[in-house]
């Protein structure tokens, strides 16, 4: 019988959806959680089971968002009909909920990079690069390139690759209409609603497993070293009275706590809080925000940097698992308005050697009902009907 790498279809094709009958039970208990929690309406994230109003006020910026509705109707215009058919969405489709960071095609939507032609995929790309900075860009880019890299390393060819991703529209550009996007796929989830001239960028996943390509076409790559760093070196910054406070547990979870399918998980605040800090590591705090606020493009950036930075004395930083040296671990950055994630987790794709460095996700949401734009779409449809 050929192997993967023998039968590899030309060209290659999205991976079909997979039969949930057919996959192991802890697979299938997996999958009927999801089930249960898609059948939920969307509250959103909170520290208390409680929304709090008021956060996310429908405004104007000032920033323009004509290069993503530039790069949206150049991508647009390279598709035939039954492509411009696939790939489109209502902007308020559930179907914006059902991402995921596994590999495998369970609920995946829209048009796969890999059956769009080669200038075709820059244009996709080019939706990507005109609404994100330029780090969240190449992060982004090289967590498809190192799932390429894992698909050498496993010989899984038709499970793994640079182009297993797919790209949603929900809606079309407009001046005062909502519209967004969404790239779906393993390690690389990103979701983004625009309406007027406001952005909003979560839920976004980063990840790769593993975070640096040791060998094959991608030799030398990494991912996610800065966001690993700056949370270590913060925790290092901190006294031995503010890490013990800031340590809120010591086993690693599996998972993180908000990944797909969480979008109503309820994670109260805990840690150390930016008011106990001193000034010094208040500022490195505000530049390890900065770093997952600049995942947007420089002008949002700025904006959202700023709207983060208005709850900074209701900023908590947590951490789990040991810290040393080598030490895999999980932290958290967490205010009303922000919740970010950053863990190690055991080899999946790879040989499990247990918890280790090798594999690393990067969550961010916004709390409090705003993930996919939700709060802002909620005040444009009750100034619509008004």
């Amino acid at each position: 019988m050929p192997d993967q790498a023998d039968a590899l279809p030309h060209p290659l094709r999205a991976p079909p959806r997979i039969d949930v009958n057919a996959v192991s039970q802890p697979l299938q208990d997996l999958f009927a959680g999801w089930d249960v929690a898609l059948a939920k309406p969307f509250i959103g994230m909170t520290a208390d089971g409680a929304i709090k109003p008021g956060l996310f006020p429908l405004c104007k910026t000032g920033a323009s968002v004509q290069p993503v509705a530039d790069a949206v109707a150049a991508f647009v215009a390279s598709l035939d009909a039954a492509q411009r058919k696939e790939v489109a969405f209502p902007v308020d489709s559930e179907i914006w909920r059902t991402w995921s960071n596994i590999h495998r095609n369970l609920m995946r939507h829209g048009l796969c990079l890999v059956e769009l032609n080669e200038p075709q995929r820059e244009l996709a790309y080019g939706i990507l690069r005109a609404t994100v900075g330029s780090y969240a860009y190449e992060t982004a880019r090289n967590a498809m390139r190192l799932n390429q890299t894992l698909a050498e390393m496993t010989g899984l060819p038709l499970e793994f690759g640079e182009y297993f991703y797919w790209l949603s529209l929900f809606g079309e550009p407009s001046a005062n209409k909502p519209w967004g996007f969404q790239l779906d796929g393993h390690h690389c989830n990103i979701n983004c609603l625009v309406i007027g001239d406001q952005i909003v960028l979560s839920p976004i996943l980063l990840g790769s497993e593993p975070i640096l390509a040791e060998a094959g076409k991608y030799a030398g790559l990494t991912v996610l070293r800065e966001e690993e760093a700056r949370g270590w070196n913060f925790m290092q910054a901190l006294d031995p009275a503010q890490r013990a406070k800031a340590i809120v547990g010591t086993q690693l979870p599996f998972d993180g706590y908000a990944s797909g399918f969480q979008d109503n998980v309820t994670m109260p605040y805990a840690g150390v809080p930016s008011t106990a800090m001193t000034p010094a590591q208040r500022a490195q705090l505000s530049d390890l925000l900065t770093l997952y606020t600049d995942r947007l493009r420089p002008a949002h950036a700025k904006i959202r940097r700023d709207e983060v930075m208005v709850h900074f004395d209701r900023t908590y930083f947590g951490w789990i698992g040991e810290f040393n040296d080598t030490a895999p671990f999980y932290y958290r950055v967490h205010s009303p308005v922000i919740y970010i994630e950053f863990y190690h987790q055991p080899g999946v794709a790879l040989p499990d050697i247990g918890y280790n460095r090798r594999h690393a996700h990067a969550l961010v949401r916004t709390p409090n009902g705003n993930d996919y734009g939700r709060e802002l779409l909620r005040q444009y449809r009750t100034n619509s009907a008004g």
